[in-house]
């Protein structure tokens, strides 16, 4: 009678879909039980095998399915907690767009440009095909949406948080880096001849053969800074994040072999890589400056998302850290309050791993389970 009841729990429990390694498990279950028949070992060591044997699936339950254990963290309940916490991180973001608005008054260095270099500074002046305004559309409001909408799917104020700090994160430290080293390198664009002399005219030193430009102030300061491409790094260092962002949530790396989730990971690469050649096809940078401010900014975007998430590859990769860590905290919490028995689970446990099943796999459980009860009763004859 034990032995039926015992192979019935096993088979019902892995009908439920759960990894494969929770079947292989259960497996192990049933191997335990049988030789526990065989030498008839007293029923109080069966039933603290049993219990020993299932600590550890309740514990899976708990680590895949935090949501269940915590309840829903909405930027109403959680919202100041979590914003309270990077308090400073977001101080310093204020601090780098301060930075980044100085770098853009600087006047860059005007790099020593001569006669005989104008062969390759010739190319028309043209206007942007990708204009200045659409860069923080495409870089930043486009990446939030998207961040948002994931929020009002899955109501996770950690994730909404994280992902908006990590954007801005990425799109301010680029516009730092992009900005202070323009201002140092001061390479002329590919249309600086006509920059420097609007109306054809060249007009060069006698002794240096420097140029002497007498085309408007602006439009020659903004001749020095091709070296590197900003249009390039922002438009890495926000695509580039949700791309990271998308691979964490569809989880790309799962190792099924659906190339469909790769093709919508790389999607925002490509919006950016346009981005880039179209300041090729503009003459507004060389093809150099596209490549360092691209490279520059898929940096960026990869450590900071790496700052506030797991690799996509991750078992939890699709959560944030600061979430991990809260359900953590939660669970031991859990685990440090007294108990009459510490080696029997307490039912608070086994109802949280039957609840999760519930929720996750969509099939209903009794609050009190037959398959128990028979184990009971059989062990009590």
């Amino acid at each position: 009678m034990f032995i039926q009841s015992s192979f019935y729990l096993v088979t019902s429990i892995a009908h439920t879909h759960i990894e494969n390694f929770v079947h292989i498990y259960l497996l192990f279950l049933l191997n335990l039980i049988m030789n526990s028949s065989a030498y008839s070992i007293q029923s109080y060591h069966i039933n603290l095998s049993i219990s020993y044997v299932f600590s550890p699936l309740i514990f899976f339950h708990q680590v895949k399915m935090p949501d269940i254990q915590l309840g829903a963290h909405t930027v109403r309940s959680h919202g100041t907690k979590v914003a309270r916490f990077h308090m400073h991180d977001w101080i310093i973001l204020i601090l780098l767009a301060i930075i980044d608005g100085c770098l853009n008054l600087i006047e860059p260095f005007h790099r020593f440009v001569g006669k005989d270099m104008m062969t390759d500074l010739r190319y028309p002046l043209k206007g942007n095909t990708v204009p200045f305004w659409a860069v923080p559309i495409l870089g930043i409001l486009l990446p939030f949406a998207i961040i948002i909408g994931i929020y009002f799917k899955r109501r996770n104020v950690y994730d909404l948080h994280n992902a908006i700090l990590g954007l801005l994160y990425s799109v301010l430290i680029t516009g730092v880096l992009t900005d202070a080293i323009k201002d140092a390198v001061g390479r002329p664009r590919p249309d600086f001849f006509w920059r420097c002399f609007p109306d054809g005219n060249a007009v060069f030193d006698n002794i240096t053969t420097g140029v002497l430009c007498h085309g408007e102030k602006s439009v020659i300061k903004e001749g020095h800074k091709s070296f590197p491409s900003g249009h390039s790094s922002w438009s890495f260092a926000g695509l580039g994040f949700l791309s990271w962002y998308i691979a964490g949530k569809v989880q790309v790396f799962d190792r099924r072999g659906h190339v469909a989730k790769l093709c919508i990971v790389l999607l925002p690469l490509l919006c950016a890589s346009l981005v880039a050649v179209s300041r090729v096809d503009d003459y507004w940078h060389h093809w150099q400056d596209v490549f360092a401010g691209g490279f520059l900014g898929l940096i960026v975007a990869s450590f900071c998302y790496l700052q506030f998430f797991p690799p996509p590859y991750d078992l939890d990769g699709w959560l944030p850290h600061a979430y991990l860590s809260a359900v953590a905290d939660s669970r031991n919490d859990v685990q440090l309050q007294p108990t009459t028995n510490s080696f029997q689970p307490q039912p608070s446990e086994i109802q949280t791993a039957y609840v999760a099943s519930e929720q996750q796999y969509g099939f209903h459980m009794r609050d009190t389970s037959p398959i128990l009860d028979s184990m009971e009763a059989g062990r009590r004859h």
